[in-house]
């Protein structure tokens, strides 16, 4: 039985990865990353969006595409490939995911088509259901909202946001209402937006079937756990594909560096960790639409185990460099940073195997 991307979703990857390489260049991320003066990332966003990234999940009936999570991972992997500074896991896979598991059907036929559309891009702050600070968190009263959502992904430029209570109630609040308050994150990734969100009393809506049991919010976020996982991923195999060509250009006595044993070693370390990483996404990916009772089991796995392995790799891959491997020059920490964030972003490894073992009692 043969188990692998279809022509299709590899001709989908092949075609963002492609535009990626022509428009997200080094520097153009550097730009981004040092304050977007020229508003780069929005032309980059909608490029992708002309691509068709933002009704990958939404039924043709509410007008997307009506694709599986297996066509999104393939796009995040190459999203993460290419570094990409533009939403994603927040307003095209978690919300849709959302409001598919928590919504009602007059509130998917009142925001589905809006997402396909791009009239509508939502944020997600889910942080307080999955590990609630002492100085944070949310509370539904009166059907208001007040309190603080830390780590909101995409928040910064989203018309609507999906904020979860301690319960795994999920509410839909709108980002220009006057009782919102959405502060940027200063975090060590630069190519994606994270927030602060503070509540006083705002008005919001209950998506109806998140109210009674917390399934629909932990589909939602296994299907970002995927979609990190699967960022990761593409990262880490161009920080690898680096390493390699930069261990067969640079020479020491006389000798490029890739013929030195630690060296070689090095790199086949990396591709050894990471190969297997490829099925376990895909698998995941696959469970997640196709195979519910393996679903939790198989997120928690991808986005436990990739984030170990391609934190490995990102130091490996910097290593083979040398110094040269911290220098801005060549751009290799913006891979290396995002590896790092997406590590802890929906739960860290320790926390997700926690949720794992749990799965099986």
């Amino acid at each position: 039985m043969y188990f692998g991307l279809s022509e299709e979703q590899s001709f989908f990857q092949d075609n963002v990865k492609k535009y990626l390489e022509e428009h997200a260049t080094i520097d153009n991320i550097r730009h981004i990353a040092n304050g977007d003066e020229n508003n780069l990332s929005a032309e980059i966003h909608q490029g992708l969006l002309n691509l068709g990234i933002n009704g990958l999940l939404i039924p043709e009936e509410f007008g997307g595409l009506g694709l599986d999570l297996l066509f999104a991972a393939v796009v995040s992997e190459a999203l993460g490939s290419g570094v990409s500074p533009t939403p994603f896991i927040a307003p095209y896979v978690m919300a849709p995911t959302a409001f598919k598991h928590a919504g009602s059907i007059t509130q998917q036929k009142n925001y589905l088509p809006k997402i396909a559309i791009n009239e509508y891009r939502f944020a997600v702050g889910f942080s307080e259901f999955i590990g609630k600070r002492n100085d944070a968190g949310i509370s539904f009263v009166d059907n208001a909202l007040n309190g603080r959502a830390m780590f909101v992904l995409d928040a910064n430029d989203a018309t609507h946001l999906l904020l979860a209570d301690e319960r795994g109630r999920i509410f839909v609040v709108n980002a220009s209402s006057s009782n919102i308050e959405i502060v940027k994150l200063t975090t060590v990734d630069k190519t994606r937006q994270y927030a602060e969100v503070i509540c006083k009393n705002l008005e919001a809506e209950l998506l109806e079937n998140s109210s009674d049991s917390v399934e629909p919010i932990n589909r939602t976020i296994d299907a970002g756990r995927i979609m990190l996982a699967a960022d990761s991923l593409g990262a880490s195999q161009i920080m690898i594909d680096r390493a390699v060509d930069y261990s067969k250009e640079r020479k020491q006595f006389g000798r490029a560096i890739g013929s030195f044993q630690a060296v070689k070693h090095m790199c086949a370390e990396m591709a050894a960790d990471l190969e297997p990483c490829y099925a376990l996404i895909w698998h995941a990916a696959h469970c997640h639409d196709h195979s519910p009772d393996e679903a939790r089991l198989m997120a928690c796995h991808a986005k436990a185990h990739v984030s170990e392995m391609s934190k490995g790799i990102a130091k490996k891959a910097t290593e083979v460099h040398g110094g040269m491997g911290f220098t801005d020059l060549l751009g290799l920490h913006y891979w290396f940073k995002r590896i790092g964030l997406n590590r802890q972003i929906l739960g860290s490894p320790e926390l997700v195997r926690e949720e794992a073992y749990k799965t099986q009692i």
